[in-house]
């Protein structure tokens, strides 16, 4: 935990290999139902299908899907503490979903903050795909706000990538194979209109 917060505070991005073991990463891929719904972007009113910017499908995070996940967002809180004490970031609660790109989809490049709701400040994508090859594609690349390329990270299973939300646009390249991954968001808690910004 020391090595991420080290590397949020001095480069804001943090890939933590190895973050579940081999058995915890079949466990909790195990644990994704079979109702997969296709991806959206925005957030609200502003939510619309929008097929050429990116192709995944989706299932939400939630701990009645059994001790893998709970497992998992037991780890996440523990993140969330952290990454609070060292940077007063106030954030509230962890929202995250399952992700599967079949081969061809891609998710073009984008922020994971939304215009006027921007809540969301540390991003998390875990991985859970075994073997993974170079020719199999589907790396996540990331950029810095001046759109130059600074990373660019296979899609390993147990590997656990972080990053501040509002730094670092990114793309997901098309995949050649069959991707599962996690995407999270810890969410400070935004009031929009009056009422609170709780997800879903």
């Amino acid at each position: 935990m020391n090595r991420l917060i080290e590397a949020i505070a001095t480069q804001g991005y943090f890939v933590w290999d190895d973050f579940l073991s081999p058995n915890e990463v079949s466990a909790l891929r195990g644990s994704i139902p079979e109702n997969w719904k296709k991806a959206k972007i925005g957030r609200n009113e502003q939510v619309m299908r929008e097929s050429s910017i990116r192709s995944d499908k989706i299932q939400w995070l939630h701990r009645d899907l059994g001790q893998p996940v709970s497992l998992f967002l037991d780890k996440m809180e523990q993140i969330r503490l952290a990454a609070n004490q060292a940077f007063f970031l106030g954030l509230f609660e962890y929202e995250a979903h399952f992700a599967k790109y079949e081969k061809g989809d891609f998710y073009q490049k984008h922020l994971d903050c939304f215009k006027g709701n921007e809540n969301r400040r540390l991003t998390t994508v875990f991985y859970m795909n075994d073997e993974w090859a170079p020719e199999d594609g589907g790396e996540l690349v990331v950029y810095d706000l001046d759109d130059q390329e600074i990373a660019k990270i296979p899609p390993k299973a147990g590997r656990l990538f972080v990053f501040l939300s509002e730094q670092f646009p990114h793309e997901v390249l098309p995949t050649n194979s069959e991707r599962f991954s996690i995407a999270g968001w810890f969410r400070i808690n935004g009031v929009k209109n009056n009422q609170l910004d709780i997800a879903h």
